[in-house]
This record gives structure tokens, sequence and C-alpha cells, in this order.
């Protein structure tokens, strides 16, 4: 019997003890991270949101003009309000925003009058809360939900106690309920939707104060109108006046699909949370459980700040485009045909950038959430008409390739197979034979050449070159998925195409090369210009996007020593930019330059994975240095602390895997190969309760080298790990040292996977 009793009392505060036992790691997190950036240099070019995991809206201070992509700057010391945001780059500017600002004095609702100054020592930006007091003495605090936030502002007795409410850029209506005091609106701004009349992104906003006046006002001429309650148009807003000295708190959600689901979600997230410091309390919850998803120990304290920091922005999209209608199920407003439709739908990705190295990290912490994602890129590509390679919300066609197939299948060979392969491949076969109306990545651009003459023409496609490298590797996942699923018809048509890299390869100056239609080489030839038959860099970086066959490189190339030279000559080489067809200095370039190491430009995505090819070259003792000099070297957690642009989490993620000592070179494998990590122990708990450890015992600054290796106590010579591996729980042991182990790891059988056979 008293055994039973004690049984009883631990499942009884079993979740306590638990919750006791972890870590407060949003201490860690700074949200500023990469804020510090402009047009001409990106030090990741985020902004500082607070927002829940994967939210379908998140909340940011704006220091920027309405519509403008840089929304939040650093060195700027006035904010013009805070915005509902949903961003990916500032390079695609945002949609579904509206803004409210709090304003001392005499109302001023025009943007620039408005704005305030602050100082950054009164400024906290966290993953579950931000709050920031300007100058005039005014306290504005967020604490987020997945749909909604819960806002709080504090107003000095010094003058009148005004809120601002901006529309923002283009239709939206507004209405006052004195009475409830309630606004509720819509607004209408988007970039990218196909059916753009009918999108809409309601809100209901409830305060906790009466209005002692109010009014609309339209932001073209900056017109007021007192007293009124309802109002549409152009950027139309609303202004409320509370007693002097006011603590105001506001509740906030907001729905795509109507009215009543933007009140049922406000129900839902808010309703219960009649102060701000639950919903602050209960976010903080929520992120430190995703946070202690993985405990590492042993690093220094900045280590630890900027491996937190990442995991935070590595766990921000691909953002949850569906809503919960009132019996709790998922539903969605479809950015692509603007129906309404059962289940689960995403958005805010692009695929070029978050293929590498966010996804396979997804694949690992929320397998659950991919396998609903992998459907609803297929429900995207039925509703879109071409699978998303880049969305924001519906498609936008940015970039190049047709990554969504390098998603689909890397789900599948980790076994998330929760969609049917053969829709797959029919979608990713017409991605592959046609070229869609918008977008380089919208289908496929030289479609017709690549498959006639098996590479993309340069002259002819800008970016031919980068276009038949990323096509091949793209094939290679279509063959892949097409093999693992049994289907003949596509895996013999993949499979002719895969090699197609091979086609670019010039063996007398050793570089992926431009080629014209009749088969010649682009004259003349410059391994340091960039753009032309490359997308957002050069030869040097280019040469290396053969993913799923770096044997076959090796073998291209003359063999390994001949890889593993050429190699160790992009971080000897100047840093000399030639700017091509782009005319004129881009940032990509002028980080690569800031970072001086020579032509590596992990600013940009197309060179990060190369340091890992060591591993198939049999020195992998050069991919552990590189790996740790680049974290080191190029990351941190303070506003400046990435090098280049973030990228909704590929830049973080790829700072993740790197520091846990692993590294996804190939999607659309079940393979994460090895690295340096940088903590002496890191824990993962995986979604199905089992943890994957990894030790890297004597593991400091200066020892970076692999000495030995275990996994599950047997001896590791391969320079890679399984995703089982990892998912079924289990430890990795390495015995770190200053002194590379110059025999571990050195042949073919400890090379991870390539298509090809070593040539003898």
């Amino acid at each position: 019997m008293k055994k039973n009793v004690v049984y009883l009392l631990l499942f009884l505060f079993l979740p306590e003890l638990i919750q006791a036992q972890q870590k407060n790691l949003v201490q860690y997190v700074n949200t500023l991270q990469g804020t510090d950036s402009h047009f001409g240099l990106s030090y990741g070019n985020t902004y500082p949101m607070t927002a829940m995991p994967f939210g379908m809206h998140g909340w940011s201070p704006q220091t920027g003009p309405n519509g403008e992509g840089w929304k939040y700057q650093y060195f700027i010391d006035k904010i013009r309000g805070f915005q509902q945001v949903h961003q990916c780059s500032p390079w695609t500017s945002d949609y579904a925003v509206y803004s409210l600002m709090p304003v001392l004095g005499e109302l001023k609702v025009n943007q620039e009058e408005r704005a305030t100054t602050f100082s950054h020592d009164n400024e906290r930006g966290m993953p579950h809360y931000y709050t920031v007091t300007f100058n005039n003495g005014v306290t504005t605090e967020m604490a987020p939900t997945t749909r909604g936030v819960h806002l709080r502002f504090s107003y000095p007795a010094t003058g009148d106690a005004y809120l601002v409410l901006d529309g923002y850029t283009a239709l939206s209506e507004i209405r006052i309920d004195p009475e409830k005091r309630q606004i509720t609106g819509w607004v209408n701004n988007e970039r990218f939707v196909n059916n753009k009349e009918n999108f809409r992104s309601y809100f209901a906003i409830q305060f906790d104060k009466p209005f002692e006046a109010y009014g609309i006002w339209e932001n073209e001429q900056d017109r007021l109108f007192e007293g009124q309650t309802t109002g549409e148009g152009k950027g139309y807003g609303a202004y409320l006046k509370f007693k002097k000295g006011s603590k105001v708190q506001a509740r906030a959600a907001s729905s795509y699909i109507s009215y009543e689901q933007a009140w049922r979600t406000w129900e839902r997230e808010l309703g219960k949370d009649k102060n701000l410091d639950q919903t602050k309390a209960r976010g903080e919850k929520e992120w430190n459980n995703l946070l202690n998803r993985i405990v590492v120990e042993g690093g220094t304290e900045e280590q630890l700040r900027t491996f937190y920091s990442c995991l935070f922005r590595a766990n921000l999209y691909s953002r949850k485009f569906y809503e919960r209608d009132e019996n709790n199920e998922p539903y969605y407003y479809s950015p692509y045909d603007g129906n309404i439709y059962a289940g689960y739908m995403y958005t805010d990705n692009g695929f070029w950038d978050t293929f590498r190295s966010q996804f396979p990290l997804t694949n690992i912490l929320h397998p659950t959430m991919q396998g609903r994602y992998m459907n609803a890129l297929l429900d995207a590509q039925e509703q879109c008409g071409w699978l998303p390679s880049w969305s924001q919300p519906g498609e936008t066609g940015g970039m190049i390739g047709n990554h969504a197939i390098s998603l689909l299948t890397d789900a599948w060979v980790k076994g998330i197979r929760t969609f049917d392969p053969e829709r797959a491949l029919k979608a990713y076969a017409h991605e592959a034979m046609n070229k869609g109306p918008w977008g380089g990545a919208n289908g496929r651009a030289g479609w017709k050449e690549y498959w006639q003459l098996g590479y993309v023409p340069y002259p002819g496609s800008e970016g031919a070159t980068a276009q038949t490298l990323e096509y091949a590797y793209d094939d290679f996942c279509g063959y892949q998925l097409a093999r693992l699923s049994g289907n003949k018809f596509y895996e013999e048509i993949f499979a002719r195409q895969m090699y197609n890299y091979r086609n670019v390869y010039d063996p007398v100056t050793g570089f992926m090369r431009g080629r014209t239609i009749d088969g010649s080489w682009t004259e003349p030839f410059d391994p340091y210009v960039w753009g032309g038959p490359y997308c957002e860099g050069n030869a040097w970086h280019y040469t290396w996007s053969v993913f799923h066959d770096i044997q076959g490189l090796i073998n291209l190339m003359g063999g390994d020593r001949a890889l593993t030279n050429k190699i160790d000559s992009i971080f000897t080489i100047p840093n000399v930019i030639k700017p091509g067809t782009y005319g004129s200095v881009i940032h990509e370039m002028k980080e690569m330059e800031i970072a001086n190491m020579g032509q590596y430009a992990h600013g940009n995505q197309p060179i990060q994975h190369t340091i890992y090819m060591y591993n198939y070259a049999g020195e992998p003792w050069k991919t552990q240095y590189h790996a740790r000099q680049i974290m080191e070297r190029l990351y941190n957690s303070t506003e400046r602390g990435y090098p280049g642009d973030e990228d909704q989490g590929g830049m973080s993620s790829w700072y993740i895997l790197s520091a846990l000592g692993i590294y996804s070179v190939c999607p659309g494998t079940d393979e994460y190969v090895i690295g340096s990590p940088v903590f002496e122990k890191a824990t993962i708990t995986l979604e199905n309760g089992n943890k994957f450890v990894i030790e890297a015992k004597n593991n400091n600054k200066e020892n970076i080298y692999i000495q030995s290796a275990t996994l599950n106590g047997v001896p590791l010579e391969k320079n890679y790990i399984t995703y089982s591996d990892i998912i079924n729980g289990g430890d990795m042991k390495f015995e770190m040292s200053n002194e590379p182990n110059l025999k571990r790891g050195i042949t073919k059988e400890a090379a991870p996977f390539s298509l090809s056979a070593p040539e003898k």
C-alpha cells in the first residue's frame, strides 16, 4: 500500500518535478541578435521579434517607415510603432501588418511625428517578452501567443495618454466600440497572395480601461475624424485617449478567416489572462520547454548566449498558417487560391536558404510537425499549381531550384512518411518539366535545355550553372524518393538527370563553369567574378554544390588530395571582390570581405557545406578545424551576431548543428556528417522521449580535434551518424585534443554517402 501511495505521489507531481529540473534557458536568448544591419551590410538582417515557436503572428518594435523591409535597425534611436509581423527577409517586406503606438502629450498620428526616442539600456528582447521605456517615460510591454499578443502601456501622469493604431500601407477597416472597450478591423496589406482582394487579416483587440476620447484617421493626409467609430480606406487607423497616468492592457488576436474566428482565437489564447504577467509566464514556460530540448554544458557564457539565441531563431519559421475552429480542429485560409480548407498549412520560408540546415534540424526536434508540413506542401501545390519554393504567405517564386522535393525526400528517408509519395513525385515532375509564370524557382528556368543538353546554357538564363547544379541535386532527391517508394517510372526518369553536374565541370580550370548552348565554355572566365552563370556567388562558391555525389566530384577533380587542396585554397587565396553582372558590391560580397577567410563566403548558403567535404576525402581533421574557426569568428550573440542574412533560421540552424558536432551535407539521405562539437556535453531530448547525448571529453577552445569516438560504447570510425542513431537515443562520445588524429576516418569506408564509387 505504501508503494502505491509513493507511485501515486510521483505520478501526480512528476510534471512539477520535470519542470523544476529544467534550466531557465530563455535568459540566454537575445532577440536583438543580428539587428545592426542595413542595405549594404547584413549582420543578420533580423528584427527583435517576440513570438511563440512557429507562431502565426509575431510582434516587433518598428524603427523604419511603413512598408520598408528594414523594420528595425539597431542604430536608429526612435520607435514609431509596435507591429504584428511575419516578414521572412527585408528583401521581401511584410504582410498583414498593423501597429500600435503609445503617444504622450499632444496627439500625433503621423508615423514620423509620433516616433519617440529610446535607449537600448531601457530595452529588453526575449522570446516571450519584449519591453522598452521611451525617453518620455512611457513603457511598452509585449507578451505573445501563437496568434495574438498581450500588451501593456504604462503612461506617466505628465501628459495626455494616447494610443494610435496604424493600418499600414494598404486597405484597412476600423471599428471602435467604446462601450465594450474594443477595436476590431482588418488590414489587406500583402505582397504574395493570388486572391489579393479576398485577403484579410482580421484583428480583435480588448482593452481593460475606458476610452476618454477616440476617433478614426487616415494616413495619406493624416486627417482626423474625432468621435467617429468606423472607417475604411487606404491605411486607415484609430486613436484612443486614456486617463493620464494610466496603465493600459490590450489583448489582441488575429485571423485570416473572419472576425468570428479572431474572437474565437482571442478567447482560446488570451481570454483567461487578465494580466500580462500571466501571458508572459505561459510563454516563458513554452519557450523553456523547447529550449530544454537541447541542453548544452561546458561552454562559455557567450557560447551559451549564441547557441540559445540561434536555437530561438531556428524555431520561428515556417509559420503556422492554420487556425483552430470551434471544435479545436485545424483549418486555414489558403493564400494560394483564397478558399478555406480543413487541415494544416505553413508559410514564410525560402527553401533555397533552409533545406540545407533548418529542415534537417527540425526533423530531429519536430518530426510530427514535419509530417504535417509535408502534406501541407502537397496541398499548396494543388491550390497554387506549383510546389512552394519561397512562400510569404503565398508563392513568391524566389531564388532558384525546386527544393520542396528535398524536404519531402528528407522526411521520407528519415521515417516521416505521412504523405503519398506518388502524389509528391507527380508534383515534382510537373515542377521539373515546366516553367511557371513568375519567379526564378516557380517551375524551372531553362528546363527544356536542361533536359535536352544536360545543363542550362549561359548566356540564356541568369544563374544557369547554379541552376544546373541545384536541379541535379533535386533530381537526385526525386530519384531517391521514387527508389525508396518503389516507383520505377520516376526512378528511371530522374536517374538520368542526377549526374548532370558533370556537364558543367571544366577539368582544365577545375571549376563549375558557364556553358553556351553549342557546348563551348562561356568566355571570358574568372573564378572570382560574381553573377552571370552563378547566383549570389562565383565559381569558388558553386563548384562544391554536388551534395549527393561528392565522391563523383572527387573523381572529376582527380582524387582526394586534389579536392582537399582546392578546398584549402578557398581559405588562403585573396578575399578579392569582382562584382561581375551585379555591377556593384552587394552585401554578400562585403560580408565575405569582412570575414577575411579568403573566398569562403559563409554569409550566403552555397558554400556552407564545403568544409564538411573533407570527411569524404580522408582529412576529417580539417573539417574539425574550420568548423570551430567559423563558429568562433563569425557568430556571436550580439546585434552583429551573424556573418550575413539569417534567412528563416537557416544561418542559425547551421550553427546549432555544427555546435553539436554534426551537419546534414546531403538532405535526402539519413546521414549527419561529423564536425567538432563546441560543448563538453549536449543532451537532445527527442519528441519520442528518447535522449541522444553528445559528450566531448577535454573539449575547449584549443582542443578542437577528435582523437577517438564511440557510439553507444562501440568505436565509431565513420565520419557520420544516421538519423536513426539520434532518434533512437543513445550516446556519442569524443576524446578531444589540440592535435589532429591523422589516422582516424581516412578510409573510404568512413566516408559519408555518395552516388559514385571511388575511381580505381
